[in-house]
């Protein structure tokens, strides 16, 4: 097993964390980035592990995604700043389907209506060898 790239708890941690979470009428979301694809990142219901998560396509009639800001914009103020945050999300799926072309898939659509921010570092997502590259898609469960 390689090393990854994102740092973040140990396994058991990450599992205690999980399994002791608020739970609600809500989502939890993770940021994911990479260049020209335009789905959001992955969402997974409360208490669920991130190996449950699907990675998804905002539709934004209610709510704009976090990100929503120019892509030439200056560091920290430009689309995708917040790779790899975690947040509490609003909303539901909507039932439909939706292509991203540059990374060839379709996926779930879920309407976003409200969003909080809870981490901007949480590190790993699906394991602690996870490897980001902003240029190809890496990071799926496992």
């Amino acid at each position: 097993m390689g090393r990854g790239n994102l740092g973040g708890p140990t396994v058991e941690e990450r599992n205690s964390q999980i399994a002791s979470e608020p739970t609600g009428d809500f989502f939890y979301g993770r940021r994911y980035f990479v260049e020209k694809t335009r789905f959001w990142g992955y969402v997974r219901e409360p208490r669920q592990p991130w190996s449950r998560a699907k990675l998804v396509i905002f539709r934004e009639d209610k709510k704009k995604s976090p990100d929503r800001l120019s892509e030439n914009g200056s560091p920290g103020q430009r689309y995708a700043f917040d790779n790899n945050f975690e947040y509490r999300l609003h909303g539901y799926y909507t039932g439909q389907q939706a292509y991203d072309p540059n990374s060839n898939q379709f996926l779930p659509e879920f309407m976003l209506t409200a969003y909080t921010p809870l981490n901007n570092k949480p590190g790993w997502i699906f394991r602690p060898d996870d490897r980001y590259d902003r240029y190809r898609v890496t990071l799926v469960p496992r």
